[in-house]
């Protein structure tokens, strides 16, 4: 590891930034230094324009996937390198907005009734039960489900905040199933490697197994039973500022986007197509006369 890759790493642990983050970063940093076979301390704001119209134009990169870039190398020079940075040259690109696939609630029972194998039912029924993030999900212990107050604790999810859960009572049955077939001592998805729990990657494998299993033809990962969980909340009545809660979101306004795909909002309203007298039945205006 050089000095300059050992020194950026200790300031974003210094921050406490996200582990999936500082290792994104540090491979942004990477491939931008092996583009000009130089370090990045000897290049400036005309090798950052380069690299990303390089991304842009050659490697055909979406404008919001250069997002993760710019704040790498935006870290590096501002924090690490004590340079100056002007985000008006180098400003994050806007992101599309695109509302998620909903599954109905027929769908996320034929997409469990799919998986064969219990560990794996239990893994995703938990992400939908308790709106979590997949990450959340494999870092579960055995110790985090409380069946006395009958929540699950999501220990230092995204932002590093810890927060609570509800634990239905349906899901306790199954993970109380599994767990006397699977005996886990610590993590509660145990992984193949011993001390590890299981990896994200197993865990969207299954998933997109699951999904061809059922035949749904609507994408499916492990996010969209989060999306899942936060709409049919929303649709059961459910107030926005609990959801908010219960998702761990840090601002309303991203919960509040599940109201645009809510049928309970969305579909409450009548179209005004209906207020007309028979649509489509009435004859057929006569002809114009010629004059």
């Amino acid at each position: 590891m050089t000095p300059l890759r050992q020194r950026m790493l200790q300031d974003m642990q210094i921050r406490n930034l996200a582990e999936n983050t500082q290792q994104s970063y540090l491979l942004e940093v990477s491939s931008f230094a092996r583009y000009f076979h130089r370090s990045p301390e000897l290049l400036g704001p005309e090798e950052i324009r380069a690299w990303l119209v390089h991304l842009r134009e050659e490697r055909k990169l979406m404008p919001g996937s250069l997002g993760p870039t710019i704040g790498a190398l935006r870290f590096l020079y501002r924090i690490t390198l004590k340079r100056d940075w002007c985000d008006e040259d180098f400003s994050l690109p806007k992101k599309s907005v695109r509302l998620p696939v909903i599954l109905s609630l027929d769908e996320i029972t034929a997409f469990f009734a799919s998986i064969p194998i219990l560990k794996q039912r239990a893994i995703l029924m938990v992400a939908y039960a308790g709106g979590l993030r997949v990450s959340e999900v494999v870092h579960l212990k055995v110790t985090d489900i409380d069946s006395q107050r009958m929540v699950i604790r999501v220990d230092q999810g995204k932002n590093h905040k810890d927060r609570y859960v509800m634990l239905s009572p349906r899901l306790l049955e199954i993970l109380r199933t599994y767990w006397r077939n699977a005996h886990p001592r610590d993590w509660l998805f145990p992984g193949t490697i011993p001390g590890k729990p299981i990896t994200r990657n197993a865990v969207g494998r299954a998933c997109r197994v699951a999904r061809e299993r059922s035949g749904i033809r609507k994408p499916i990962t492990p996010h969209s039973l989060r999306h899942a969980f936060a709409t049919h909340l929303l649709e059961a009545g459910t107030d926005v500022r609990r959801i908010q809660l219960l998702m761990g979101h840090r601002a309303l306004s991203t919960t509040a986007r599940y109201l645009k795909v809510a049928t309970s909002t969305v579909c409450a309203t009548s179209s005004p197509f209906d207020s007309l007298a028979h649509p489509g039945l009435s004859p057929e205006p006569a002809p114009l006369k010629q004059i």
